[in-house]
């Protein structure tokens, strides 16, 4: 292993150290065209896609995660202060990899007619960005969209919230939502914005759906759904480009459902849909809710 073989990092103030520090800024990861994957989880599933550019770990962490130095293509030892100054967290816990900030193409993503997508539209908040990230790997998408106006998805805490599914599933960033919508629907897919006013109740189309006895949209089809900024919600140019507005009932009190939870409801009532009709995107096995 490279890092063994390595003297240990132990300056908080040396250049190497400032430089990968930087990346936790927008501006130094667009120069750069690097990120920063923090804590063994993230770090762990960027080695394993071939993300990991760099790997940093202290002592502790090398011995506690053999296999992730291992397979990482260059790694050095750090102390914890270095660690902590390359970090953003306030407690890191070990494990630093630089990769590449590399995306999909929206065309691509396309041409391999995907039954699932989450596309998000000028979302904000990275910890609500990465979560829906995560819940559409989780219910086997095939793909995210981030509209222009939306967070930065490599943004250090948009990454944590992926809790390492930003390596598992295209990303397409930058794309109006006109073009992302219209061109799924050119590609045959059905686009569902999911909004609390939205005239179709969500579990009266799983139920359609489960029944076989369809009147309105087939949860079956190839679906993208659209969520809006967790404000203002979507735009009424963005409701009026979907092809119907579905709610998420709420049975209960609450006012409502924050964006992140709606979202993780929407895409398994259609992960659930499909499955009638065949398996998902092929996953490597059922994980733990952590």
């Amino acid at each position: 292993m490279p890092l063994l073989d390595a003297p240990v990092l132990s300056n908080p103030r040396a250049e190497r150290v400032r430089a990968v520090r930087a990346l936790t800024g927008r501006s130094a990861r667009q120069r750069h065209g690097r990120f920063l994957a923090e804590g063994p989880q993230a770090v762990r599933e960027a080695v394993a896609a071939g993300a990991a550019l760099e790997l940093y770990a202290t002592p502790e962490a090398a011995d506690r995660y053999p296999r992730i130095v291992h397979d990482a293509p260059k790694a050095w030892t750090v102390t914890e202060e270095v660690l902590a100054a390359m970090s953003d967290t306030v407690t890191p816990q070990g494990l630093v990899a630089v990769c590449p900030t590399t995306t999909a193409d929206l065309d691509d993503v396309l041409t391999a007619r995907p039954r699932l997508v989450a596309v998000l539209d000028r979302v904000r908040d990275p910890g609500n960005a990465g979560t829906v990230l995560r819940a559409a790997d989780a219910a086997g998408a095939d793909a995210v969209v981030l509209t222009a106006g939306s967070v930065d998805v490599f943004n250090p805490k948009c990454v944590r919230s992926t809790a390492g599914s930003l390596f598992h599933l295209p990303v397409v960033v930058g794309r109006s939502l006109q073009d992302v919508v219209e061109g799924l629907q050119r590609n045959g897919s059905t686009v569902l914005a999911a909004d609390g006013a939205g005239d179709l109740d969500l579990d009266d189309l799983a139920d359609e759906a489960a029944r076989g006895q369809v009147q309105r949209v087939d949860l079956r089809r190839r679906t993208a759904w659209v969520f809006g900024n967790e404000a203002a919600g979507l735009e009424d140019a963005g409701r009026s480009l979907a092809d119907a507005v579905v709610r998420v009932p709420l049975h209960g009190r609450a006012e409502s459902l924050n964006l992140a939870t709606a979202a993780v409801v929407c895409l398994y009532a259609s992960a659930r849909a499909h499955r009638a009709e065949g398996p998902v995107r092929p996953t490597g096995h059922d994980s733990p809710t952590r």
